[in-house]
């Protein structure tokens, strides 16, 4: 049964579907939410130190690189002492029978900062690198892996930049794997990406012809935390700005994943949903509660998108304590048809 909830703070409706099937009992990241091993990448991955964006690509050459097992810190593995760059690659086959599941690639502790790619493409980040550098040496990197960049039946290329500072370096531990999760959805709009943003609160953000030029980008959905924003509490906002390819015709549905601990969210300039109860002053005077655990899917109004128009979505958070941001897909637009049929798959798969 899906329920349609009236939001009575906003006037628009937040779609709450199925919520007990996402329901959890702490704070969490997709390595809980039912992950399930269908490919081990322990064992040997092409390795050489230093940097060179080429290596990113799967057209480049790695047969004379060096192996070194995957996890290890590479100190153990003759490089004693190396402090500094490195890039890791392999390649992989993926089963196009996996094509009704989200992809995920888990690559463990990494030591200290990494990017990762996936036949060519930046899939996910965690720590920062020099010149403001932050370490993220006990998170767990687990990066969603868009179907689009997928090549099915055929090989797929993992790089992965890795920056350590002193002591230990590189993949160091971790399940090193290809993971199965929830029900592939069929996104009108994926919007599982690098987002701008930006810590801080100014409700001009809203506004589509704001400037956001200056402000970094981060991955949706993960953690601030571990994308250079550890400890942080308090508001920020996230900005995406995309050309809409789905109906126009449609009623559609903006999924927002789960976000800690409350927002509200804005389609050039619109509020079109929103979850908690924001404070009139001080955020630190409010009391939040369970919101971070609820799914966000939000009505988008009728006529608002037209096919091949340019829009952003603004997203305001508050967060008043632990992990913070749109920490879990999925994210996307999606018609409200696909919507009732993907909840109809997640009861019947029981992920």
């Amino acid at each position: 049964m899906i329920k349609f909830l009236n939001n009575r703070t906003t006037g628009t409706f937040l779609i709450s579907a199925l919520i007990i099937l996402f329901s959890q009992s702490g704070k969490a990241n997709p390595a809980e939410d039912n992950l399930v091993l269908l490919k081990n990448l322990t064992g040997r991955w092409q390795f050489s130190i230093g940097i060179n964006e080429e290596w990113i690509s799967p057209k480049f050459d790695d047969s004379k690189w060096e192996s070194i097992h995957v996890p290890s810190p590479w100190e153990d593995q003759g490089f004693n002492g190396y402090n500094g760059y490195a890039f890791y690659r392999k390649n992989i086959e993926i089963p196009s029978a996996y094509k009704d599941r989200m992809l995920y690639l888990n690559m463990g502790y990494i030591d200290d900062v990494d990017e990762v790619y996936f036949n060519g493409h930046k899939i996910g980040a965690t720590g920062s690198f020099p010149p403001n550098y932050n370490t993220a040496y006990n998170a767990e990197r687990i990066y969603y892996i868009p179907v689009e960049d997928i090549n099915f039946d055929g090989p797929n290329l993992i790089a992965v930049k890795v920056y350590d500072s002193y002591d230990q370096g590189g993949i160091v531990s971790g399940d090193i794997g290809l993971y199965g999760g929830k029900t592939s959805v069929n996104f009108d709009q994926n919007l599982q990406s690098l987002w701008k943003f930006q810590t801080g609160d100014d409700p001009r953000r809203k506004e589509s012809d704001f400037d956001d030029s200056g402000w970094p980008e981060i991955f949706v959905p993960a953690k601030w935390e571990d994308q250079g924003y550890r400890d942080y509490d308090g508001y920020a906002w996230y900005r995406k700005k995309f050309t809409y390819q789905g109906n126009s015709d449609e009623k559609m549905v903006l999924l927002m994943g789960k976000i800690d601990d409350i927002d509200q969210v804005f389609i050039n300039g619109v509020l079109i949903g929103s979850t908690g109860n924001f404070p009139a002053k001080k955020w630190d005077d409010v009391s939040t509660g369970s919101e971070w655990t609820a799914f966000r899917g939000y009505y988008i109004p009728d006529g608002l998108l037209k096919k091949n128009q340019t829009y952003v979505i603004a997203v305001r958070v508050l967060d008043t304590g632990g992990d913070g941001g749109i920490y879990e897909g999925p994210v996307g637009i999606i018609s409200q048809t696909k919507y009732i049929e993907y909840w109809r798959q997640i009861k019947k798969s029981g992920n």
